[in-house]
């Protein structure tokens, strides 16, 4: 990972144009490609991103970020206040806490708490970005996404946005929906999850908990 601050401006064209003026700004590269900008009050979202697949073109202070839709991000420099570069190794991946994870497995047992005619593909379905919770599928055959929180809030929901980009780039499971499931989901994380097509269900931990499992039962 290589973090740069520096005064700089950046410049997107896309789908749309944006300007970001000269100011200073946290520069960060990622080994997987991608590259975002950060100021200092916007907590952990960036002001302006490229995601992989992309490359980096570095002409002197001029830097030049594309993706394989010709979408551009140029930043250019002013001045380099600091520069470090550090190799952070094998990532061990999220440890959910004891709830979640009872959760995902009761849930994953009992998947028609869902809805009638569900079925389980698999728990921690593996992506490029993390596994997914649990990957089932409807009554009518159709992929579900599926990302388990004790308590739901709206870092959850953008979580399970990322995975469902992802998961609808694979034919074989395109169309994928999206369902957020906690013990209390908050409002806004709700109206978040609402707003993007994502079915919201609230999980009863004492209830599953006491429910018989029907997962290997042939009767």
């Amino acid at each position: 990972m290589r973090l740069v601050i520096a005064r700089c401006q950046v410049d997107y064209a896309g789908r749309l144009t944006a300007h970001l003026p000269m100011a200073i700004r946290l520069l960060l590269i990622k080994a997987d490609g991608s590259v975002s900008i950060h100021s200092d009050d916007r907590a952990y979202k960036p002001l302006n991103w490229m995601s992989p697949p992309c490359w980096l073109i570095e002409d002197g202070d001029i830097w030049t970020v594309q993706n394989k839709a010709g979408e551009k991000l140029v930043i250019s420099i002013e001045e380099r206040l600091d520069e470090v570069k550090h190799e952070l190794g094998a990532e061990p991946g999220l440890v959910k806490d004891g709830v979640e994870a009872h959760l995902q497995k009761l849930l994953a047992e009992h998947i028609t708490t869902l809805g009638e005619g569900y079925t389980l593909v698999r728990r921690e379905y593996p992506t490029a970005i993390g596994p997914v919770d649990i990957l089932c599928r409807d009554a009518d055959g159709a992929t579900v996404a599926v990302e388990i929180k004790r308590r739901g809030e709206i870092d959850g929901v953008e979580q399970l946005t990322r995975y469902l980009e992802l998961l609808n780039r694979d034919p074989l499971l395109s169309p994928v929906q999206g369902v957020f499931a906690a013990q209390l989901i908050k409002p806004q994380a709700r109206t978040l999850a609402e707003d993007r097509g994502i079915r919201c269900v609230t999980l009863d931990y004492d209830a599953l908990r006491g429910a018989e499992s029907d997962e290997f039962r042939l009767f």
